[in-house]
């Protein structure tokens, strides 16, 4: 009996220790449909703005890289583009899936 609860356990904290980023990258996907992500950015190619694995290069060992993307994403903060011309980067208004989407972000 013993040995079965300890089995339990275990198979339980294995499934629950899945990263985020697996768990809800459908979500993040639709977030990005939905908030037309994906007219300027791109996984693996830039696009009109970085893809999103040059963003988590950039990132990558920074203590503050949650604080400042997420900073990024709320604010609607002017961006410039390699043809120089510039932009009001949209606002994320959901605190959850911005949260999401960044934690995605930051694992590739």
């Amino acid at each position: 009996m013993k040995t079965m609860s300890i089995a339990t356990l275990l198979l339980t904290g294995a499934f629950l220790a899945l990263p985020a980023s697996a768990q809800d990258a459908d979500a993040v996907q639709a977030m990005l449909k939905k908030e037309g992500c994906t007219k300027c950015h791109s996984v693996d190619k830039s696009k009109k703005g970085p893809a999103y694995q040059k963003v988590a290069a950039k990132y990558k060992g920074k203590a503050d890289a949650q604080q400042k993307l997420e900073q990024f994403l709320t604010t609607s903060p002017k961006v410039k583009f390699d043809d120089g011309s510039e932009e009001e980067h949209k606002a994320l208004k959901d605190k959850g899936a911005t949260g999401n989407f960044i934690k995605w972000v930051l694992s590739l």
